[in-house]
């Protein structure tokens, strides 16, 4: 036993010396060194609807979505495991059908048929989604298959109805550029889209069905990515390339990607469903020092008890008036006729409360995996090491007499309905195991905040198998050659086209998002824009007005090129267009000669403008009271701007008046 948990145990202050033990600290203020040292490694797994009128198995139309509540029937299901052709069960059938899952689908007239409940065979593959892979797959250099193979990829969760998804590998082997790398690409595959999940709550999981089926392209990265930024910026990188082509879906849930992320002595562990890759570089970093706990918490574990094998728990029913001052939810609790099932670890004092996330415990990592296996919504359980224990402290002395626990022992009272107990104690026991382990193979939800909670048990690599409903797809070299002939530019000469014009490095992401490049390109060389103008008013000043103003009609960003030919035809100058902007995008349907009479235009001379410089200066020097020697400069050019607008360049109204001095 370590010489820490021979005191007295203070469970706040053990959490926070276990971060100090692992040498976690805030992502911000880690440096790239940290991750080498500890063997960082992560992989992506980019998923991308394709912009097709069809779903890709079937002619029901892609990218109409149920409102909540709108269903025209349920379908119910349940997971049932079956022995592979090697007499085997794969562990993530086995976890679900522990679930006991009603999984229920909502199905809309719609959005879905037959084929969408596996009582139809596939249609012909969508030829519209099979092209825009091939775009995709070309731009990411990778090679092309000479023949579409249909497989069928397991999916145990029930988010597809059928069990599997169908999904064909396009190109394996290609690369994208990062600005101090090269990420290397395992393959591009085309594939349909899963059910969108409404809810999921103790044994009723819920989807919808009108997302099943949309096309999809899925790209595999290498895991070449070695520090968390790397994560995100290949990720950007594989988006911004889709996007170039004008032909994926965007919007919440268009794109999502699955985190492959592990540490030196750790093993492969899957984020899934990322929808924002903001959020990639704080799940990654959490992760990796997850990992890093886990891998403490064997070694501490293995320390104490080398020849583990036999290990197991011991648990007694208890009333829950055994603690003195029960919690508001263990009195909800009884009231629903829940089980109190104290649970000892022997062994375990002092982990249940050891560091795994910011804000989390080892005993999360029990608790969720009660949510998800044993059903038993949060919270579900307390134990030993709590920061504010249940009851007073004499509370887990009654419970540790009950259970005869030594003095190395940690100790967990759980609840839930009759049934879910066995299950719950399976699970309990389970995951402790797994700790003299180190790091389970699974695949885990993420929050916002940068931590995660496990889902599942990873699947085995061993999940495809042919489709024997689907024919090979020859793909020829002269469709290759006919995409090849209209690919976009690719991303990285986008941006050095970028840099060459000089627009600020701050401004790109707007831009290569809405993939707005070629837009600037043909105003600039339509309309003698210059580029960098144009950039920035976009960049700039459109990205704030979408912040602030709700367009009453959808904008389209082909708009921004009538504007540019709108001031060329009138001989406006260019400034104006910072007003303009404002009106158009709230009212993308307003006459362009109405815009101009709401910002209260009116054709000034030129000369006339700067005539007013000297009457300006000498009303201004009667009224100075700043010290500021600009003050004089900035007064006048508020003055002037109103009528200079679209008259005169603001910068060479601004140079004429700097000519002139400032009064001091």
């Amino acid at each position: 036993m370590s010489e820490s948990s021979k005191r007295d145990l203070d469970p706040k202050q053990h959490f926070y010396a276990t971060r100090q033990r692992i040498g976690y600290t805030p992502r911000k203020r880690t440096p790239p060194e940290t991750y080498q040292q500890l063997g960082f490694i992560c992989g992506l797994e980019v998923h991308q609807q394709l912009l097709t009128e069809k779903k890709l198995f079937c002619h029901c139309p892609a990218g109409i979505y149920q409102e909540e509540g709108e269903y025209d029937a349920e379908l119910v299901r349940h997971m049932r495991p079956t022995l592979s052709e090697l007499g085997e069960y794969d562990g993530t059938a086995l976890m679900e059908f522990k679930t006991k899952k009603n999984i229920i689908y909502r199905i809309a007239n719609e959005t879905a048929c037959t084929y969408d409940v596996d009582d139809t065979p596939p249609f012909k593959v969508n030829r519209q989604a099979i092209e825009i892979a091939l775009e995709i797959a070309l731009l990411l250099q990778t090679n092309i298959v000479g023949e579409l193979h249909i497989t069928r990829k397991q999916y145990l969760d029930g988010s597809i109805p059928t069990g599997f998804q169908r999904t064909a590998i396009i190109g394996i082997e290609g690369q994208i550029p990062l600005r101090q790398k090269t990420v290397r690409i395992i393959q591009l595959s085309l594939e349909e889209d899963s059910c969108r999940e409404v809810s999921d709550i103790r044994h009723r999981r819920v989807y919808t069905t009108d997302r099943l089926g949309i096309p999809l392209v899925e790209t595999v990265t290498y895991p070449d990515m070695k520090t968390p930024t790397e994560v995100a910026e290949a990720a950007q990188y594989i988006r911004f390339l889709t996007r170039s082509t004008g032909k994926v879906r965007t919007g919440i849930g268009a794109a999502r990607e699955d985190v492959n992320v592990s540490i030196r002595g750790g093993t492969r562990v899957e984020i899934k469903g990322v929808a924002h890759i903001k959020y990639l570089p704080e799940l990654t970093h959490n992760e990796a020092f997850r990992q890093k706990s886990l891998l403490t918490i064997r070694q501490e574990l293995l320390a104490r008890m080398p020849d583990w094998e036999g290990w197991k728990i011991s648990h007694r029913e208890v009333d829950v008036d055994i603690l003195s001052k029960p919690s508001t939810y263990l009195r909800q609790a009884k009231k629903k006729d829940h089980r109190f099932i104290a649970v000892n670890l022997p062994g375990f004092r002092g982990l249940l409360c050891f560091f795994s996330q910011p804000g989390r415990l080892f005993a999360d990592e029990i608790s969720d995996r009660l949510k998800v296996i044993a059903c038993i919504e949060k919270p579900n359980m307390v134990h030993s090491e709590e920061w504010r224990p249940q009851g007073r402290g004499d509370d887990w002395g009654s419970i540790r007499d009950l259970l005869e626990a030594g003095p190395e022992d940690a100790q967990i009272l759980f609840w839930g309905p009759a049934e879910d107990i066995p299950t719950a104690l399976e699970t309990i026991e389970e995951r402790c195991r797994l700790a003299f382990a180190g790091v389970p193979n699974e695949t885990r939800k993420s929050f916002p905040d940068g931590t995660t909670m496990f889902e599942r048990v990873l699947p085995g690599p061993d999940r495809m198998y042919p489709d024997t409903d689907s024919a090979p797809i020859p793909v020829s070299q002269k469709l290759i050659e006919q995409v090849r002939s209209r690919l976009p530019v690719p991303v990285d000469q986008r941006m050095a086209q970028l840099e060459a014009w000089g627009v600020p490095r701050d401004a790109f992401y707007f831009l290569l998002k809405y993939n707005l490049v070629g837009l600037i390109e043909r105003i600039a060389g339509d309309w003698e824009a210059e580029p960098k103008f144009v950039a920035t008013l976009l960049a700039h000043r459109l990205k704030h007005l979408q912040g602030q103003l709700q367009p009453a009609s959808p904008f389209d960003f082909e708009q921004l090129y009538e504007l540019f030919a709108f001031i060329r035809g009138k001989r406006l100058q260019a400034d104006i267009l910072y007003d303009m902007l404002p009106v158009v995008y709230a009212h993308p349907n307003m006459d362009l000669e109405s815009v101009l009479t709401s910002i209260d235009y009116a054709p000034q001379d030129c000369e006339r403008i700067l005539a007013l410089l000297p009457v300006l200066r000498e009303q201004f020097s009667r009224i100075n009271t700043s010290p500021d020697p600009e003050a004089a400069r900035h007064w006048i050019m508020g003055k002037l701007r109103p009528l200079a607008l679209g008259n005169v360049p603001l910068n060479e109204l601004a140079e004429a008046i700097g000519r002139g001095g400032s009064h001091e």
